[in-house]
C-alpha cells in the first residue's frame, strides 16, 4: 500500500511504526472492599513515586537543553506533591474508592475550581493539572510511558499531529521519521523536523487508522510517499536510494562553511534563523553570515512569567558576541496567530491570524514592548544588532513603532544607561498592503525582510495551518513572486538592504528566482544552509534573471513549480 503526503523535511527512512497517541485514562468508579484499602493506598504511593521518577528524568534532561521547559516540569512535580490534594486523595481511598478513582476525582475537582477563575493565566493552569492527572493515573494502571523522550528503539513516529508540548522532549536520535495526518510546510512540526534534519511526511490521510505499531514502512520524504509493508526488493531499492541521499547530504555538508558566491562571482549573504538561542543555535552562527531572523517570541514561550529585561539582555548579548561584526536581526515579539503565551492573558479571537498580534499587540502593550526594546538597545553595544518589527501593515505602524524606540532611548538617556545609538530599524514585509507601498516604506526604514509564510497566506487568503484549504496556500503562486519582485526593486532603488527569512529563503527551487529578482541576502534554518550554498554556487545571475522573468509571466503555481523542477533538475 502506498499513501501520499506532503514532504516537508527531505529524507528517506525505513523502519517500524510507533503510533503516538495521547494516553486517555478510563477510570472504574466501582467501590472497593474494606480489606483492599491498604493495597489501594500502597498503589497510590507507588504510582506517585513512578510519576516522580519520570518527571525528574525529564527535568534533568531539559535543564541541559531548555531550562525554561525544565521549570514547567518542576511545576508539575509541585502539583504531584501538593499537600492538600494528597490528603483528599487519601481520604477518598480510605472511604472505599480505588487509587485511580480517588486521584481522578480530586484532580478533576481542582481543575474545575481553577477553570472557573476570573484570571485567564490561572485558568490555564488547569492543563497542567490534567497533564499530571494523566501521568499519575497511567502509573496507577501500570501502563508504561509512551512519549517521544523515551523511545525503546528507533522508530517512525505516526500521529494525528505533533504540538510543541509533544516535541519538547523528543529524543531526536531515535526518531527515524515523522508522519502526521495534518500539517503543512510552515507548521511547527515541519519547522522542527527541518531544524533537526528528520524526514517528515505530513498530511497523510487516515495515517493512524491505516497503520499499527510495529508495521514496516518506508517514508519517502523526497517524493512524498509512505509505503506500508514494502516487499523485499522494494525495500532493497529504497535502501540504495537512502544511501545515495545520505551520500549527497554528506557531499552537501562540504559547503556548510565559507562564503557563498554564484558562478559569476557575486556574493550572497546566507544567514541563520534562530529561536530559543540555545547553545546549538548560537554555535551554528559561525557557519553563516549572521542571524537573519531571531524569533524572540521563543524566549517567551513555555514560561509562567514574562522574561525580564535583564534575562533578555543577557540572551541577546550572548548571541551578538557570537556573531561578532555580522548582523543579528532581532524580530520583536511576534505573538498571536498560532503562537500563544502562557504568561500573557490574551482574549480569544475568531480569526487570530487577522487579529491583534505581533506589532499590533506590542503597540497596545507598550510595557512589554518597552522592556524588550530596552534589553535590545542595551545589548546592542556589544555587536551589530538590527531591530525588525513584524506584522507591519502601514506607514502609521512604522512611525508608531519608531516613536516607541525614541521613548525608550530618552528613558535610557535619563537613566544614564549605555545603549546602541546607531541601531538599524527595519520591518517584516508579510502583509500585502505594505508590499504594495514598498517605495514609501523604504524611505522610512533602514532595511526589510520578507516573511514569505505570512505573505503567502495573506496574498492567497488561505490559513497556512488549515488543512482544509492547504491546496489554496501556494508558495509558488505567480502573484506572490510578483509581490516579492516589486518589493525588492523598491528597496534596491532606495539603496536599502532586503532579505527573505520565510520558508522560501531556504527553498532550493525558489533560490534562483529570488536571486534573479536582485535578492542578495537569504536567511534559513541550519539544516538548509549547506544546500543553499551549494545551489548558489551552481547558479549564475543571468540564468537566474531569466528564470525569474519567466516565472512572473506564468499563470499558475503548478506551472511555476513544474518549470522550476525541470530547469533545476541538474542543480537542485
Amino acid at each position: 500500500m502506498v499513501c501520499q503526503g506532503n514532504p516537508v523535511s527531505e529524507g528517506i527512512a525505513i523502519g517500524k511504526v510507533m503510533r503516538y497517541e495521547p494516553f486517555v485514562p478510563v477510570v472504574d468508579n466501582t467501590a472497593i472492599a474494606g480489606e483492599k484499602i491498604p493495597a489501594a493506598l500502597s498503589r497510590y504511593e507507588e504510582a506517585r513515586s513512578g510519576a516522580k521518577q519520570e518527571l525528574e528524568e525529564l527535568r534533568l534532561r531539559l535543564e541541559q537543553e531548555d531550562p525554561q521547559k525544565a521549570k514547567i516540569i518542576k511545576a508539575h512535580m509541585d502539583i504531584l506533591f501538593d499537600v492538600a490534594m494528597e490528603e483528599e486523595i487519601r481520604d477518598e481511598i480510605a472511604g472505599g474508592k480505588s487509587a485511580e478513582a480517588a486521584a481522578d476525582q480530586i484532580f478533576r475537582k481542582y481543575a474545575r475550581i481553577i477553570g472557573r477563575s476570573a484570571d485567564e493565566r490561572i485558568r490555564e493552569r488547569a492543563s497542567d493539572l490534567e497533564d499530571v492527572r494523566c501521568r499519575l493515573l497511567r502509573n496507577c494502571m501500570g501502563i508504561p510511558e509512551r512519549n517521544l523522550a523515551f523511545l525503546a528503539e528507533p522508530a517512525v513516529v505516526v500521529a494525528k499531529d505533533l504540538f510543541p508540548s509533544d516535541t519538547a522532549s523528543m529524543d531526536r536520535r531515535k526518531v527515524l521519521a515523522i508522519v502526521t495526518e495534518v500539517g503543512g510546510p510552515t507548521s511547527h512540526t515541519a519547522i522542527l523536523a527541518r531544524s533537526y534534519g528528520i524526514p517528515a511526511l505530513l498530511g497523510v490521510k487516515d495515517a493512524l487508522s491505516l497503520l499499527q505499531s510495529g508495521q514496516s514502512v518506508i517514508v519517502d520524504a523526497v517524493d512524498g510517499k509512505l509505503i506500508v509493508n514494502p516487499a523485499g526488493e522494494e525495500e532493497k531499492a529504497y535502501r540504495r536510494k537512502a544511501a545515495e541521499f545520505r551520500r549527497q547530504a554528506e557531499e552537501t555538508k562540504k559547503y556548510l562553511d565559507g562564503d557563498s558566491f554564484t558562478k559569476d562571482g557575486v556574493k550572497i549573504e546566507v544567514e541563520l534563523n534562530i529561536g530559543s538561542a540555545n547553545a546549538q543555535e548560537i554555535d551554528a552562527i559561525r557557519h553563516t553570515n549572521g542571524v537573519g531572523l531571531f524569533r524572540s517570541e521563543f524566549l517567551y514561550l513555555g514560561r509562567e512569567t514574562l522574561p525580564t529585561e535583564e534575562e533578555q539582555y543577557k540572551i541577546y548579548r550572548r548571541v551578538l558576541m557570537q556573531a561578532g561584526d555580522a548582523p543579528v536581526i532581532l524580530r520583536t515579539l511576534d505573538i498571536g496567530g498560532d503562537k500563544k503565551l502562557e504568561c500573557l492573558q490574551l482574549p480569544k479571537e475568531e480569526n487570530p491570524f487577522l487579529g491583534n498580534r505581533a506589532l499590533r499587540l506590542c503597540l497596545e502593550r507598550r510595557d512589554i514592548f518597552k522592556t524588550q526594546l530596552r534589553a535590545a538597545l542595551r545589548a546592542g553595544t556589544v555587536g551589530n544588532l538590527w531591530l525588525m518589527f513584524p506584522m507591519v501593515g502601514s506607514m502609521d505602524d512604522i512611525r508608531k513603532a519608531k516613536g516607541v524606540v525614541r521613548e525608550v532611548q530618552r528613558d535610557l538617556d535619563c537613566e544614564k544607561i549605555e545603549y546602541n545609538r546607531e541601531i538599524k530599524i527595519g520591518i517584516m514585509i508579510e502583509i500585502p498592503a505594505i508590499a504594495l507601498i514598498a517605495d514609501l516604506a523604504a524611505k522610512e526604514v533602514d532595511f526589510a525582510s520578507i516573511g514569505t509564510n505570512d505573505l503567502c497566506q495573506y496574498t492567497t487568503a488561505a490559513d497556512r495551518l488549515n488543512q482544509n484549504v492547504a491546496q489554496y496556500y501556494q508558495s509558488y503562486h505567480p502573484a506572490l513572486f510578483r509581490l516579492i519582485r516589486d518589493t525588492v526593486r523598491q528597496f534596491d532603488r532606495a539603496g536599502k538592504p532586503i532579505s527573505v527569512c520565510g520558508e522560501l529563503g531556504g527553498d532550493g527551487l525558489a533560490m534562483p528566482v529570488l536571486l534573479g529578482f536582485g535578492m542578495r541576502r537569504v536567511s534559513m534554518g541550519l539544516s538548509a544552509v549547506a544546500r543553499a550554498k551549494r545551489i548558489i554556487s551552481r547558479l549564475d545571475l543571468a540564468q537566474a534573471r531569466d528564470m525569474a522573468d519567466r516565472v512572473c509571466q506564468m499563470e499558475t503555481a503548478g506551472e511555476v513549480e513544474a518549470y522550476l523542477r525541470d530547469a533545476l533538475k541538474d542543480i537542485v
